[in-house]
C-alpha cells in the first residue's frame, strides 16, 4: 500500500472512530500524524510538529479567551438584551433579531456552538412566549451563526483563509465571508416564508402573549391564534411556564434596568478594537485578541474566574490536530496524489460537486471544522491548475460543510433540540431530521450550481 493511500484510509478511519466513539478527532489526528510520520515516512518528532499551525493556535486561544471574558462579565447578555429591544413589539422581527445576534457573535470571533448555546435558549423561549414556530426560530439561530461564521476573525474564517493562503491561491476573505452570509440569509428567508413567518406580520408582542396566556389557562391553543406552521401549538402549561422562566433567566426586570458597567464598555471597545486592528491595520488576530483579553483582565480581575476553562480547548485540539495530520499528508504526497487523480477525471465540476457532498454528509455527523481542514486541502491541487474558479469552489465547500450543522446530530442542532419548549420532543426531532436531510441533499447542489458552475462557463 502506498503512503498516499494509507494516509487517506487513516483519515477516513479517524472520522469513523470519532463519529462512533466520544473521542476528539484532533487527538486521533495527532496520534495518526506521529505514527504515520514515524513508522511510514521515517520522520522524527520535530518534523512531524513542523505541520503544527502555531499561528492558528494563537488565534483560536486569543479569540475564545476574549469571548469567554465577554460572556463572564455580562457583555454578551448586554448585547442580546439590547438587540431584542429593537423588536419594538413586532413579533415578526424576533426571528430576524435572533439571526442577527448569532451572526454578530460568530462574526466577532465566537465559536458557532458557543453563540448558539447563548442565543438558542432565549430565542426558543421567545418562540414559546410569542407562539412562533420553534423550528423556524431554532434554525434561524443556527443559520445566523453560520452566516457570520466565516468572517476574517472567526474560527472558520481563520481556518479556511489560513489553508488557502498557505496554498498560494488567491481567495478574498471578504468574499468568503459575504458568500456564506448571503447564502445563509437566503435560506433564512425561505424558512421564514415556508414556516409561517408571514403570518406574524402585524402581530404585536402583547397580543401574542395574551393568546399564550389564554391557551395556558384553557389547557390548549385558542382557535384563530398565531398558530405554528409545523410542530404543533407552543402554548400549554409547559410552554408558558418555560417561557416565563426563561425570560426571567435571560434578563428579568432587575437585569433590564441594571446600569452598564465600565468593564462591559471596555469589552465592547476591545471587540471593536480587535476588528479595526485586525481587519483595518492588518495586525495578527491572535496577538491582538490576547492583548485585549489581558487588558480586560487587568481592568476587572474579578471577572476572570474560570475564564481559561471556558476556552474551547477541545476545538483547539481538534483543529490543530487535523492540520498537523494534513501536514503529514502533504509530506506523503497525498495532496498531490488526490489532485492528480482529480485531474485525470477530466471533470473539475464533478470533482467539486463530489467534494461538496462529502463535506456536507460527513459534517452532518462530525465536526464541520475538521471537515474544512480535510476537504479544502484535497481540493487545492486541482484548483491550482486554473481550470475552475478557486474562489467559487472554496466558498461552496465552506458553505456545504457548515450549513448542515442544523442536523440534530451536530452540536448546534443538538442545542436547538435540547432548548425547544412547548413541543413534543420526538416530533420536533423528526422535523429537524427532515429539514437537515433536505439541507444535506439540496444545499451542496445549490452552492455548487451558484458558485462553481458559473466560474467554468
Amino acid at each position: 500500500m502506498t503512503p498516499q493511500l494509507l494516509t487517506i484510509l487513516v483519515l477516513l478511519a479517524m472520522f469513523v472512530i470519532a463519529t462512533v466513539l466520544p473521542i476528539n478527532i484532533g487527538a486521533l489526528a495527532f496520534v495518526a500524524a506521529f505514527m504515520v510520520g514515524l513508522l511510514v515516512l521515517g520522520m522524527d518528532a520535530d518534523a512531524v510538529l513542523g505541520g503544527f499551525p502555531a499561528d492558528l493556535f494563537l488565534t483560536l486561544v486569543g479569540v475564545t479567551y476574549l469571548f469567554a471574558i465577554a460572556k463572564n462579565n455580562g457583555t454578551i447578555d448586554l448585547l442580546v438584551r439590547g438587540a431584542t429591544r429593537m423588536v419594538g413589539g413586532r413579533v415578526a422581527a424576533i426571528p430576524w433579531i435572533m439571526f442577527g445576534i448569532s451572526a454578530v457573535l460568530t462574526g466577532v470571533g465566537a465559536l458557532g456552538p458557543a453563540a448558539v448555546a447563548i442565543v438558542a435558549p432565549i430565542a426558543l423561549s421567545f418562540a414559546a412566549r410569542y407562539r412562533i414556530n420553534p423550528l423556524l426560530m431554532g434554525m434561524m439561530v443556527v443559520h445566523g451563526a453560520q452566516g457570520g461564521g466565516f468572517s476574517p476573525v472567526s474560527v472558520y474564517g481563520v481556518t479556511v483563509n489560513g489553508i488557502v493562503a498557505d496554498s498560494g491561491l488567491s481567495v478574498s476573505p471578504i468574499t468568503l465571508f459575504l458568500g456564506s452570509l448571503v447564502f445563509n440569509l437566503g435560506i433564512a428567508l425561505i424558512l421564514f416564508v415556508s414556516l409561517g413567518g408571514n403570518r406574524l406580520f402585524g402581530v404585536r408582542a402583547h397580543e401574542a402573549e395574551a393568546v399564550t396566556e389564554a391557551a395556558r389557562t384553557s389547557g390548549g391553543s385558542e382557535p384563530g391564534s398565531v398558530a405554528l406552521a409545523t410542530g404543533g401549538p407552543a402554548g400549554g402549561p409547559a410552554a408558558s411556564g418555560t417561557a416565563d422562566g426563561a425570560a426571567a433567566g435571560s434578563g428579568g426586570a432587575a437585569q433590564e434596568s441594571a446600569p452598564v458597567r465600565f468593564e462591559q464598555i471596555a469589552t465592547l471597545v476591545g471587540i471593536v478594537a480587535l476588528g479595526v486592528l485586525a481587519l483595518g491595520v492588518g495586525l495578527d488576530v491572535g496577538f491582538v485578541a490576547l492583548t485585549v483579553s489581558v487588558v480586560l483582565a487587568l481592568i476587572a480581575p474579578q471577572s476572570q474566574k474560570d475564564v481559561l476553562s471556558q476556552i474551547s480547548w477541545s476545538t483547539v485540539l481538534l483543529i490543530t490536530g487535523m492540520l498537523t495530520f494534513v501536514g503529514i499528508m502533504e509530506s506523503a504526497g497525498t495532496i498531490e496524489y488526490v489532485g492528480d487523480g482529480a485531474a485525470s477525471l477530466g471533470a473539475p465540476l464533478l470533482v467539486a460537486l463530489l467534494l461538496c457532498y462529502i463535506g456536507a454528509v460527513v459534517s452532518a455527523f462530525a465536526s464541520s471544522t475538521a471537515i474544512l481542514g480535510a476537504t479544502i486541502p484535497l481540493a487545492i491541487p486541482f484548483l491550482l491548475m486554473g481550470d475552475i474558479s478557486a474562489t467559487g469552489v472554496i466558498v461552496a465547500l465552506a458553505i456545504s460543510s457548515t450549513i448542515v450543522d442544523v442536523s440534530p446530530f451536530s452540536t448546534n442542532g443538538a442545542l436547538v433540540l435540547a432548548n425547544a419548549t412547548g413541543v413534543d420532543p420526538s416530533r420536533f426531532y423528526r422535523q429537524m431530521l427532515v429539514y437537515s436531510g433536505i439541507v444535506v441533499v439540496v444545499g451542496p447542489l445549490v452552492a455548487w450550481g451558484v458558485l462553481v458552475v458559473p466560474g467554468l462557463l
